[in-house]
This record gives C-alpha cells, structure tokens and sequence, in this order.
C-alpha cells in the first residue's frame, strides 16, 4: 500500500505565516531566529493540531523548498531537525513520515477518565467534563409511562425483534421525510444506540487491515470500533477556516484514491468535538466523491438535532443516487444518554445483511425504550427547542468564564453540538488532563479526539453542565493549568554543535 503524502501546497497553506507572526518582513530579516528553526516548529506544531496526521509522508524537500520560496538546505535543516526530536521516521528510499517522540505519545485505548480507578470515593473530582450529555428532559417520565401502555400488545411475542417495532421505524422514517430525505420504514433498522449502529457497518462493509476514513478530531469510540473490527482509521484534518466549513474535500478525495479506503465514517453535522457542521454545497460534493471512488460514507448524525446557530442543511444521504451513504442517529443526544436507542438507514439489502450479523451480537432492541423513543419524537419539537436554548445558554457562559479565566485560549467557532473545541497555547492538554482532578474537575484529553496522540494542542470542553458549575469547571481548569511544568511548552532545541 502506498504511503500518503501531504502535498507541498497544502503544507505551506496550513503553515500560515511560519516565519513570523506580523508579516514583518524587516522584522523577520532582524530576527537571529533561522529560518530552518522556524519552519521545523511550524510543522510541529501541525502535527500537534492534527493537521500533519501520524504516518503520513511530508512533501519532498525540493517541492517543500520550492513551494515555501526558500532555499532546499533550509528544509533539508528543518527535516534533519524534526528527526532527531523525533517528529519524522526515515527508512532508506523512503520518504520521511510524521510521528511523535515517545515522551509524548498517548494511549488512546486508555481515556484519561482511567485516573479515577486509582482514587477514593471521597476524592472524586466534582465536576466530570469528560462527557457531553445532558440529563432527561421533563417529558422522560410521560416516555415510559405511555411506553408501558402501549406494551400489553407486544407481550403476547417473543418480544425479540432484530430489525425494530414498526410504530418507531415509522416515526423515524417519517424525521428523515420532514428533513428532506423521503424514507420507508423498511429502510429503517433500529439499534442499541449509533455505536451498535456503527459496529454492525463495520461488521459488514469492512474487513481486517482495510482503511476507514475518518475525520480528524472525530468521536473516539469510533475510532477504537474501526480498530476492534481489524481495520485501520485513516484521518483527513478538519480545517475551521477551510470554505467548506472545515471539510478538506479535495483531501478527503485525495485519501480515499491513495489509500483505496472503501469506507469513511464522518460526522458532518455538528461533529463531535468540534461543533461544525458541513454546508449542503460540500455534502452534494462529498456524496459524488463516494461515487467518484466507489466508497460508502456512514455518515453519523447523533448531534443533528443540536443545532444552535445558522440554517439546517439536508442529510448528506438526500444527495445520494445510490447506495454510497449510510445514516446513523440516536435518541441519546436529542433526549438521553441513558436511552440507548439508535438506528441505520439505509438499502433494503444491507439492512438484509446487518442483520445476519447482529444476531450473533445481540437479539434486538427493548421494547420499552423503543416505545418511550416513539413518544419522544412524537414530542420532539417542543423538548428540542428547549434544549437548544440550554446549550446556547450555556455555551455562553462557558465562553465568558473562558474570556475571563483562560483570555489567551481559543475556541472553534461550531454551530451547534454539546462542546467547544478549544486550543491551547502549548502542547500540554494530556498533562493537564493528568493534573485536573487535583483541582476539582475531569478532562478528556485531545488526543482522545484523534488517532496516535495527535491534538496535544486541543481540549474538548463539553458545555452541557448547569452554568453554575460550567463557571467553576473553568475557574478549576485555570488552577490546574497554571499549576502544569512549562516543560512540556518547551520549543525545539537547535542541535547540539560539537
């Protein structure tokens, strides 16, 4: 398999202004910084972010040269110094391939929320940011109660339904039609929640050591259900500033051909943990890239319904012309994590094959959850317009305690989902991570986020919290941060001259 590799355009793109910060041109020429230093920290920095994903091949350094306008000695300097701190692999006629020095890799099989098997009852952090759910809304009860009435008629069954009850598959069925995708129940499978949904895809559309695209930050039990299965995650960065909302089409087309990947898994509605939310013009592009390369997009819409700003676009499936896009929801979001209820919409014909999986799986979906589900989405307006105002309110106030408590980091600007993507002045989110509970609040890590310890740069900060205690999580986050050795900040040394 062909190793991938970041074009020199790209690169310079995501490099900005490496040399200097103001545009300074005189200023720069004055620096005693040299350029070669410059350049290895800016591509250091990347591969922090997630922009120069793990494994990948940096450009030639001819083609880096010649696109940066400098002369080849200084990549060639800027290379030779990322190898020996550890940021590039060489193999003989090879190109040199992104990594990170084991000092600062992360595990991501182990969440930071692992911490807490070593700690006390009493010393449990009080406020837990390692989550973005919210707790049931008012209407749970009525849920269940209605659930239970309409139980009796499912009784006289062996009440093990692999595909779903029809009063749900109709209901959702009928979600999709509002939103602009006419659906039939028969395309409708109902599962223990979207992560059922994606490992039964996953099952079916992938095989061991294959290639699943991803986006790059993404929902990491994705990420860990793409390795359970044998295959492999292959990341394409998310970009904010990108014009298509932070999709890099052209790289999601370049990795599909070059990898041969025939599966991605990508959540372009409000992904988790950035908030974006992909225009209608890239999802129509996106559905023609799945055809163009013969590859099935599962497309994850668990946070569609956390829409906070800016107007809704179709599903990516009502772009489709044939079978290239699977959508998977779940009621866990919109009404409660505790709910575990989800579903897949697709062909007949995979919905056919899923389910000869699951059975070796699991026998089928509660009746009682499915029914409480049916009577929330029958309500489903009113309880998500009242959510939709918590999270705004609350995002506000985590956005201002950050403005007042932490000025000097930076949040993606989403329009909706549960939690601000935030970046860190340093590379120091898994040690702050480490340090949080001392002071009274969990964190989930940013390279819990990616694949191979990218996002050391990043945090997700969830804002589905009562503000009250959004306030105090940062004013703790500011203690703990303040509290972290400046060692892991540290930029690279020059090399050591004999």
């Amino acid at each position: 398999m062909a190793t991938r590799v970041i074009s020199a355009a790209t690169l310079t793109r995501d490099l900005g202004r490496w040399r200097h910060e103001d545009g300074d041109e005189a200023a720069s020429r004055r620096s005693a910084r040299p350029a070669y230093l410059a350049l290895a920290e800016g591509i250091r920095l990347l591969i922090h972010d997630g922009r120069a994903p793990l494994g990948v091949a940096l450009p030639s350094e001819r083609d880096l040269a010649t696109a940066l306008g400098v002369s080849r000695t200084t990549v060639t300097s800027a290379y030779t110094l990322l190898r020996e701190h550890g940021y590039l692999l060489s193999r003989q006629g090879s190109r040199s391939t992104v990594a990170l020095p084991a000092s600062v890799k992360h595990d991501g099989n182990k969440p930071t929320r692992g911490i807490l098997a070593l700690m006390s009852e009493g010393e449990l952090p009080t406020i837990d940011m390692t989550y973005a759910a919210m707790s049931a809304p008012p209407e749970m009860t009525d849920a269940y109660s209605a659930a239970l009435q309409g139980l009796p008629i499912y009784l006289g069954t062996h009440g093990m339904d692999p595909i779903g009850v029809l009063t749900l598959r109709e209901a959702v069925a009928r979600r999709y039609t509002e939103r602009g995708l006419p659906t039939d129940p028969d395309q409708i499978l109902i599962t223990l929640g979207a992560q059922h949904g994606l490992r039964l895809l996953l099952n079916v559309l992938t095989a061991p050591a294959e290639r699943v695209l991803i986006d790059h930050p993404t929902y990491p039990n994705a990420i860990e259900a793409i390795r359970d299965v044998g295959a492999r995650p292959v990341p394409v960065p998310l970009r904010p500033e990108h014009p298509q909302a932070g999709w890099d089409l052209d790289g999601i087309r370049s990795a599909a051909r070059q990898t041969a990947a025939s599966t991605a898994y990508l959540v372009p509605d409000f992904n988790n943990p950035t908030g974006l939310l992909m225009d209608a013009e890239a999802r129509a592009e996106l559905a023609a890239i799945a055809r163009e390369t013969r590859m099935t997009v599962i497309v994850d819409e668990s946070m569609v319904d956390q829409q906070l700003d800016g107007e809704t676009c179709p599903p990516v499936a009502a772009f489709a012309r044939g079978t290239e896009i699977v959508s998977i929801g779940s009621a866990s979001k919109s009404f409660w994590g505790g709910l575990r209820v989800g579903w897949i919409r697709t062909h007949q014909t995979l919905i056919t094959k899923l389910l000869g999986t699951r059975s070796s799986m699991d026998l089928g979906t509660p009746v009682m959850d499915q029914l409480a589900t049916g009577y929330l989405l029958q309500h489903a307006d009113t309880i998500l317009a009242r959510r939709r105002d918590q999270l705004r309110s609350r995002r506000a106030s985590l956005l201002e305690a950050m403005a007042e408590e932490l000025p000097d980091w930076r949040a993606v600007e989403g329009a909706g989902g549960m939690s601000l993507w935030v970046q860190l002045p340093a590379p120091v989110s898994t040690a702050l991570a480490a340090t949080a509970p001392n002071h009274g609040v969990l964190l989930a890590a940013g390279p819990r986020f990616g694949v191979q310890g990218a996002f050391e740069r990043f945090l997700r900060l969830p804002f589905t919290h009562e503000e009250a205690d959004l306030r105090l999580a940062v004013k703790s986050i500011a203690a703990a941060y303040g509290a972290l050795s400046p060692h892991a900040a540290e930029p690279l040394a020059p090399p050591t001259l004999y």
